[in-house]
């Protein structure tokens, strides 16, 4: 070889040792601990906590900013949302959030900040950057879900008690239509093309697949699963992959995952996770989901590609919420 060859392979080599050695970049997963009043910092790669975050009393409800630099948790006995430093894990401030804060959504476009108020039957409209309370919209009984369209004209609250999913128009923050769905629906998600909404009824065991142009049910998705009696299926967390292709709604005290095929609406497979599975939590690449396991005090980390359930992770006291940074 002349010496410019050899010197083109040397460099060849190391490049292509450089690409193998480089650790692929990890995600960090938030969990809420509602009886410990924390929040978990898990590593995605690793699959362990890293740190552990003192936070308000009972918190529940979890997102972050769509730059992942700021966290917002629910806390809900002291009736604020908390920000985080969401590099530094420090405490940033209070924003006004209503009565009893459960679940919260943010506008695509970062501002405002849409919570339910489960206490006083009402969303919360919050100006994020001013920290103030822009107006209140009257909903049903125990509000609780909170889902937005991806253009962000649209807010969709569901309430426990009345049963109904509301519709809201971002721009007057006027209701403009309510669908009837099965008894206490407590998540609400929108597929990444915004042709579907997802609406999980705890009690009713069943989700409601709505269009969101006409408000027409599509399908009514039901659980059977072995061994399992129908009162424990109860569905919370909806989470749809951007493919829009598989859906997946943790079953409560079923302790299952259920994987759905968004075109056919039937259930493909069931994932045994830990006890009383309540919310979900894709990466930005759709390759791993999180689910907070109530009861077992634990995150169960499962592989999408190839639906399996690979670790049970310990976290805090009644994990509730889970949110995956966006990069």
């Amino acid at each position: 070889m002349t010496r410019i060859q050899t010197a083109y392979a040397t460099t060849l080599a190391l490049g292509l040792l450089a690409a193998t050695a480089a650790p692929a970049s990890a995600y960090r997963v938030f969990v809420s601990n509602e009886k410990e009043n924390t929040v978990s910092v898990i590593d995605s790669e690793k699959l362990e906590v890293v740190k552990t975050i003192k936070v308000g009393q009972r918190p529940r409800g979890i997102i972050l900013t769509h730059d992942g630099k700021r966290l917002f948790v629910c806390t809900s006995d002291d009736h604020v949302i908390q920000i985080y430093n969401a590099d530094t894990y420090e405490y940033i401030q209070n924003l006004p959030s209503g009565s009893d804060p459960e679940l919260m959504t943010l506008h695509p476009s970062g501002n405002p900040l849409y919570v339910a108020n489960e206490d006083d039957n009402l969303v919360t409209v919050v100006d994020v950057e001013k920290g103030a309370i822009l107006t209140e919209v009257p909903v049903g009984v125990e509000p609780e879900g909170m889902g937005i369209s991806p253009d962000g004209k649209v807010l969709v609250n569901t309430s426990e008690t009345t049963n109904m999913a509301h519709f809201i128009d971002t721009e007057t923050k006027k209701t403009f239509d309510n669908v009837l769905v099965d008894n206490r629906p407590r998540v609400a998600e929108f597929t990444s093309d915004g042709k579907q909404l997802w609406v999980s009824a705890e009690i009713g065991g069943t989700v409601t697949v709505i269009d969101p142009a006409t408000r027409k049910i599509l399908a009514k998705i039901a659980f059977d699963i072995p061994g399992v009696t129908k009162d424990a299926i109860q569905p919370v967390g909806v989470r749809i992959t951007k493919d829009t292709k598989k859906a997946f709604v943790a079953l409560g005290p079923a302790n299952r995952v259920a994987v759905i095929d968004t075109a056919t609406f039937k259930v493909e497979k069931y994932l045994l996770v830990g006890q009383r599975v309540w919310q979900l939590a894709l990466t930005p690449d759709d390759k791993m989901l999180f689910s907070t396991n109530g009861t077992s005090n634990d995150v169960s980390a499962i592989d999408v590609t190839n639906l399996k359930v690979l670790k049970s992770i310990k976290t805090g006291r009644y994990p509730w919420g889970v949110v995956v940074t966006p990069n």
